[in-house]
């Protein structure tokens, strides 16, 4: 299996479209957000991102078969 490393810049820069969206449209929200991130535990915090990353898991699943 090879890796298509245009497939991977696309889905690089797309990562960071949507990433750049909410600080965009609502800077003083997205500040609040990550106040509150910051006072959660760090268990909490792993938590989150292994929940996002099994949904992102799933989602190119599901497009990808």
């Amino acid at each position: 299996m090879s890796i298509a490393w245009p497939d991977v810049a696309a889905a690089f820069g797309l990562l960071l479209v949507i990433e750049g969206v909410l600080p965009f449209l609502n800077p003083s929200g997205v500040r609040r957000l990550l106040t509150a991130a910051a006072a959660h535990a760090d268990a909490t915090l792993r938590i989150a991102g292994a929940a996002s990353m099994l949904v992102g898991l799933a989602v190119l699943w599901l497009v990808r078969s």
